[in-house]
């Protein structure tokens, strides 16, 4: 899962916490969205992206809430941050924040990090800026011709297995995937967003394990990382 999954969402628990903590995220992206430009999805193209991205992770009243709270006459001014670590085994692991604080994220994400292992350091050109799509399809090499006949720049189409199909494209071509793929008849997707794909994986020692995963749970469960990304491939 950790190889086609962001952390993030691979690694999200059925608890009560967890939920929290994904309705928090959500609420809070899909606003900053709303707040950049217009309210309206069908206009508003970054607000489009986050509710795709959130759309099965939570209740469509979260979405819902978010919107109308942008709407309004109040506005929290969220702040994006990006933080780098060289963590055991040679992992890399890169902390997406979006805060009303920027000192509280910094000193927050750091010693979790610092804490399990892991120190500041470039990881970045490790990674890729890429389109992914993650959907139920029968046939790997029909969803490729269609892509290609499309005119979509893809990087890469993949089975990985149970029927599922991972698309990586250009990041501007990702609703010219989605659109393509309408004519296979597939609307319904586990993950449409722009993301980081390492251009190579890692895999951590059985001994640094447990302090990689504790550092991950944390992480997730702290109150400004809105998307951890990692090159870890036995998680």
């Amino acid at each position: 899962m950790g190889r086609h999954f962001e952390v993030r969402a691979a690694a999200m628990a059925a608890t009560a916490k967890a939920k929290s903590a994904i309705y928090m995220r959500a609420s809070r992206e899909i606003y900053a969205a709303a707040k950049s430009g217009e309210p309206d999805p069908n206009s508003n193209l970054a607000l489009r992206a986050a509710i795709e991205k959130y759309r099965k992770q939570c209740p469509r009243d979260v979405i819902d809430r978010a919107i109308e709270k942008a709407k309004g006459g109040d506005a929290v001014a969220y702040i994006q941050g990006r933080y780098e670590f060289l963590g055991p085994s040679g992992s890399n692991i890169i902390v997406d924040t979006l805060t009303d604080n920027v000192n509280r994220a910094l000193v927050t994400v750091r010693t979790i990090c610092t804490r399990k292992g892991g120190k500041m350091a470039s990881v970045a050109y490790n990674f890729e800026t890429l389109g992914a799509l993650n959907f139920k399809y029968g046939n790997r090499d029909e969803v490729e011709e269609t892509l290609i006949l499309g005119d979509v720049d893809v990087q890469s189409v993949e089975d990985i297995g149970d029927g599922n199909i991972e698309v990586h494209v250009a990041p501007d071509a990702l609703e010219a995937a989605k659109e393509a793929l309408k004519g296979l008849g597939i609307t319904d997707f586990d993950r449409c967003e722009i993301t980081l794909i390492p251009n190579e994986w890692v895999t951590v020692a059985d001994e640094d394990l447990p302090k990689i995963k504790a550092m991950l749970e944390e992480l997730d469960e702290a109150e400004d990382v809105q998307t951890v990304y990692t090159n870890i491939e036995n998680i």
